[in-house]
């Protein structure tokens, strides 16, 4: 089981900011003190680059890096070769899009949905338009979850992409990835897939889920900001044509033509990542050492107490009751977003309002915004109680003007 008090003596946060009610870990997590370590390790005793020296210093680096890239490969079930490290899932997202403007075509299909982060839509949405390749999406069940049966409706011969989030960042939905990507396989099309919000709170094995792309940010998992991963199968990173050129991702180069390294390298331009992929590494053992069974029973309890509490509340409209991961999206009735997170803030109670870049999701909602508390492993029942309260108080100032 999780120790709260324990728990939050490795997160230095708090003991800068004590009295903080943190619910606001779907946008970024707080980070822990170990991974703060070892990126603080990297700038004061190493500083140096990776690959290229012949000495100590340099050689020490690159084993810390490339030890980074094995363990990360270790937590989702791949080899090193398939780990690019990048600075964020933002960026891993656009690496393989921008691959696809060349291999796409006019009546080529790609299927995404209106439950996805502005970073994995809007570069597909970029391609399409680029390639004249059609943009499907999925057809949402009434609650705004994307089913099997309603990913089949728009599948077809003509798919060649299949870009979804694997947990809505928004809504908290779970989404049947394993199913879906063995039927999209039939068709030989390719499976991207956005684990920003699923790889911090579940074990994700990309062999079992056999999908083909993965991507997931550092600063969501307790890990320095700035550091991403693209996963990708090896023979597809090895055709996917750079992000970016220059530096180390480069086999031979003569006056007139180039030819590059087979992944991770030709996808890893320039110098690396090197303190947020140490960092991150951390992060992972830190996870590991946790165990995910007792962080999902920790953010479950913590997510089924809030949401009991809050349903019991008059003028409270919650559009996730059954989500996956521990997320309450839900709105004040006729009271803005932003003006009740504000009041939170006077309770130190930290919540997103707004759309959360998935404006998608507020459009299908029927709403311009939403609030949305979030949970993780140094939230406590006094958390919970005080959001509960804070909320209560700041309907009750609104609602009586």
């Amino acid at each position: 089981m999780i120790d709260v008090k324990a728990i939050r003596e490795d997160f230095p946060v708090y003991q800068n900011q004590p009295n903080m009610i943190y619910l606001d870990s779907a946008a970024s997590a707080l980070k822990v003190k170990s991974a703060i370590h070892q990126v603080d390790n990297y700038y004061q005793t190493l500083g140096v680059n990776v690959h290229r020296g012949a000495y100590d210093l340099a050689y020490e680096t690159t084993m810390l890096f490339e030890g980074a890239r094995e363990k990360v490969a270790q937590f989702i079930h791949a080899i090193p070769e398939e780990i690019v490290f990048t600075r964020g899932a933002t960026s891993a997202l656009n690496m393989v899009a921008h691959a696809y403007m060349n291999i796409l075509s006019e009546g080529d299909e790609i299927i995404t949905s209106e439950l996805e982060h502005h970073s994995s839509v809007l570069p597909w949405m970029m391609v399409a338009k680029h390639t004249k390749a059609k943009l499907i999406y999925v057809p949402l069940t009434k609650e705004g979850r994307i089913t099997e049966e309603g990913f089949l409706s728009v599948l077809t011969k003509k798919t060649k992409v299949v870009a979804l989030t694997h947990v809505s960042n928004v809504m908290g939905y779970l989404t049947p990835i394993k199913a879906i990507a063995k039927h999209a396989h039939k068709v030989n099309a390719v499976v991207v897939l956005d684990g920003a919000q699923s790889v911090p709170h579940m074990r994700v094995d990309v062999k079992d889920l056999d999908i083909d792309y993965l991507a997931f940010s550092g600063h969501k998992m307790f890990g320095p900001s700035g550091v991403g991963v693209l996963y990708g199968k090896k023979h597809l990173l090895d055709q996917l044509e750079p992000f970016e050129y220059g530096g180390e991702m480069v086999d031979q180069v003569t006056k007139d033509s180039a030819t590059w390294k087979e992944a991770p390298m030709r996808l890893e331009a320039g110098t690396p990542v090197i303190s947020g992929a140490i960092g991150l590494a951390a992060a992972m053992d830190y996870i590991t050492q946790l165990g995910f069974e007792n962080i999902h029973a920790h953010t479950h309890q913590m997510h089924q107490y809030t949401l009991k509490k809050l349903k019991q509340l008059e003028g409270i409209t919650i559009y996730n009751p059954t989500a996956e991961n521990p997320v309450i999206c839900f709105n004040v009735d006729g009271v803005h977003p932003h003006d009740i997170a504000t009041m939170l803030d006077q309770h130190k109670v930290s919540v997103r309002a707004g759309h959360h870049c998935a404006q998608l999701v507020s459009q299908f909602l029927g709403v311009t915004s939403t609030l949305r508390a979030s949970f993780h492993i140094y939230n406590d029942m006094h958390d919970a109680d005080t959001f509960i309260e804070s909320v209560k108080e700041a309907r009750d100032f609104f609602l009586g003007f």
